[in-house]
């Protein structure tokens, strides 16, 4: 008899509210988010979360039968312990189906003030074993994410050792050179200026270097013969898109995306691609390897690995000549409104008048053509829409539903 497969959940970042409007439209089944005080990414475009806004943006998560995390997982001072306390009240009404915690202070403020909300453990805590996963267990967590730093022999392990626990693990974004995220580079390269573990890392990994001989002042030496000096410190991105099966087929509970500051485009295409992935497994028992990876590459990343998952991470996993994230189809616009047979939308990045372009939907993605450009406030044709300028496109082939639609550029670049 063919085993009934459980369907895990897909979890995607949601670093705004329209960011969380579109992951949950392109395919999340819950969304992770963190307010600007208690979080691990410092949010500097869109509509930050706040305590004022935290209510509204998990409402809108739930009406849509969708989960809401919070993260609560910075390391702590002093400061940041009574602020919670204070905070604790507007959380409690917000309603947040689990919060995401580290810090064991964390935990006893939870616990003392928010006792009703489950516990989920951060991947800060380092969780490698089926043993830290029962004393967290013990302590009423109601489930753990798991140390990037695991393979697929040992995840199995520890959920055939504690198979009544809710097993979270990365399956897609920007990888740390650290362990498991525990860094302080970016405090020490920053005067303090930028902690990492507080919401606010300079992503120092990523920067590029060069050995410096102490005996002859101002010499420098590369490490390799590059033009662009050597990221060293610098791992490509994960993405186990490929691999979902055999995490499926372990009964892991969650699939977790990361990438709270990157973009709306790069929340949506990504949800699109692992909702596809994850469907197809349960309704077909295969998925297709290369349209999926195609699909990953048109968002932006750093070169994929699949990190510790298949075998011991080596040389092969790291970005040696680039730091920043490259897409490979880049994103034109975001659809605003419909008048007529007119789009109103955004641009992100500039197209002009005969672009063929593609468009992507929750339910579609298909080409179509630029027939006309035409300016939001004068109604006058142009030959090309300028980025973050807003105008009017008639296309030749429309969207079926416009609402969450995208347009981005056909083909891919920028292939590592």
């Amino acid at each position: 008899m063919k085993k009934t497969l459980k369907r895990p959940e897909l979890l995607l970042p949601a670093g705004s509210r329209e960011k969380l409007d579109y992951a949950i439209h392109y395919g999340a089944d819950a969304v992770y988010l963190g307010m600007v005080d208690f979080s691990l990414r410092a949010m500097r475009k869109g509509e930050l979360i706040t305590l004022d806004n935290l209510k509204d943006c998990i409402d809108l998560a739930h009406s849509m039968n969708k989960k809401v995390y919070l993260t609560l997982n910075i390391f702590a001072y002093n400061k940041d312990i009574n602020q919670m306390i204070e905070a604790a009240e507007k959380i409690n009404e917000a309603n947040p189906d689990a919060i995401l915690f580290s810090d064991f202070g964390v935990y006893n403020i939870i616990k003392k003030y928010m006792s009703k909300i489950p516990l989920h453990v951060s991947t800060q805590t380092n969780i490698l074993n089926y043993e830290a996963v029962r004393f967290w267990q013990d302590l009423g967590a109601q489930r753990v994410v798991l140390s990037r730093d695991l393979s697929l022999e040992q995840i199995e392990e520890i959920k055939n050792k504690v198979p009544d626990m809710e097993l979270e693990v990365f399956v897609h974004g920007a990888q740390c050179v650290s362990f498991s995220g525990r860094c302080l580079i970016s405090d020490y390269m920053t005067k303090g200026e930028r902690k990492a573990n507080h919401g606010n890392c300079s992503q120092s990994c990523r920067w590029s270097y060069k050995l410096l001989e102490e005996t002859r002042e101002g010499e420098y030496f590369d490490i390799t013969e590059t033009e662009r000096g050597t990221h060293i410190l610098s791992p490509k991105d994960l993405a186990l898109i490929n691999y979902l099966p055999e995490l499926i087929d372990l009964g892991i509970d969650s699939f977790k995306i990361e990438g709270r500051t990157k973009s709306l485009y790069y929340v949506s295409a990504v949800a699109k691609a692992y909702r596809k992935a994850i469907d197809d497994y349960l309704t077909t028992g295969s998925i297709n390897k290369e349209e999926n990876y195609n699909e990953i590459i048109k968002i932006g990343n750093r070169g994929y690995t699949t990190g510790f998952y298949l075998h011991k991470a080596d040389s092969e996993g790291y970005s040696y000549d680039i730091s920043k994230g490259l897409a490979g189809a880049d994103c034109l616009c975001v659809f605003l409104d419909k008048i007529g047979n007119k789009y109103k939308v955004l641009t992100k990045n500039k197209f002009l008048l005969n672009d063929e372009i593609e468009i992507i939907t929750p339910e579609e993605c298909f080409r179509t053509k630029v027939l006309k450009i035409y300016d939001s406030k004068t109604n006058e044709e142009k030959e090309l829409s300028n980025t973050n300028d807003i105008t009017f496109l008639e296309l030749s082939k429309e969207p079926k539903n416009y609402k969450y639609a995208l347009a981005r550029t056909i083909g891919v670049k920028n292939l590592r």
